[in-house]
């Protein structure tokens, strides 16, 4: 059976150590059963997934060649594992009525659209379990205040608890990457609705953190235009404001543009 090639342009760094991808479904919470790995390349993970017979496990990967060996390799399993692109399918459709865990070794170049996308399907996915560059990784789970607290620390954090798992080193991978990389764990929060227009919401974070180093005040204006008002938030930067903070000024901001 012929090894699969890591293909650059697809962002691949295989995990070549058992005891990491052992860690890494075994960070997995019990009560979710119903699984859907992105990128399974060589099928680190997905040989472990396939061998808990407790867990109904869909794979899906963009790289043909990766599609093909896995098949060979889990003939047993081969209706489960999809040729399919994870940020353009519906994911729904793998598990119709039912919620599913997303789990995988993320490639970097689109780790952050893999989160976005969770995010468009929250409610179907309660658990994310991945591992991603580390400064990634940081920036998701970084708290007001800090310097990597951002537009994603923001969005993810409204939706799921996110815990900085562990870091994981270079050497561990085929071909080794030049970062190092960390496994996150996200928790849907019970509470899924925000208690805000959450359109005008994702508009407000990205715009302050578009220009976080100047004064709220200042950065919200293109949302603002000339509507005027006052609030202690204004005369703060982005980066000092909790999800909490964000929802009660999304508030503050629609109310003020329908005045």
């Amino acid at each position: 059976m012929a090894v699969v090639k890591a293909k650059k342009h697809l962002g691949q760094h295989f995990l070549a150590d058992q005891n990491i991808a052992r860690k890494i479904v075994g960070s997995l919470s019990p009560e979710n059963t119903n699984i859907l790995e992105v990128g399974p390349g060589m099928g680190v993970l997905t040989h472990l997934l396939f061998s808990d017979k407790r867990l109904n496990v869909v794979a899906l990967d963009v790289d043909t060649d990766s599609v093909t060996y896995l098949k060979e390799k889990y003939p047993e399993f081969a209706q489960q594992i999809f040729d399919a692109d994870f940020l353009k399918t519906d994911l729904s459709s793998f598990f119709p009525d039912n919620e599913f865990t997303v789990i995988g070794n993320f490639p970097y170049n689109i780790s952050s659209q893999i989160f976005f996308k969770v995010l468009d399907n929250k409610s179907h996915i309660p658990e994310v379990v991945g591992m991603i560059q580390k400064e990634v990784a940081e920036r998701m789970a970084a708290k007001p205040g800090s310097k990597t607290f951002g537009v994603l620390s923001v969005l993810i954090q409204a939706y799921y608890s996110v815990e900085y798992l562990f870091t994981v080193h270079e050497h561990v991978f085929k071909p080794p990457p030049k970062v190092k990389s960390a496994v996150v764990r996200l928790s849907r929060k019970d509470q899924e609705a925000l208690g805000c227009d959450e359109v005008l919401f994702k508009r407000i974070v990205k715009t302050m953190f578009n220009q976080r180093r100047k004064m709220i005040r200042n950065s919200i204006r293109p949302i603002l235009k000339e509507v005027g008002f006052s609030h202690p938030f204004l005369e703060k930067r982005p980066e000092q404001l909790s999800i909490d903070d964000f929802v009660e000024f999304t508030n503050v901001v629609e109310h003020a543009l329908k005045e």
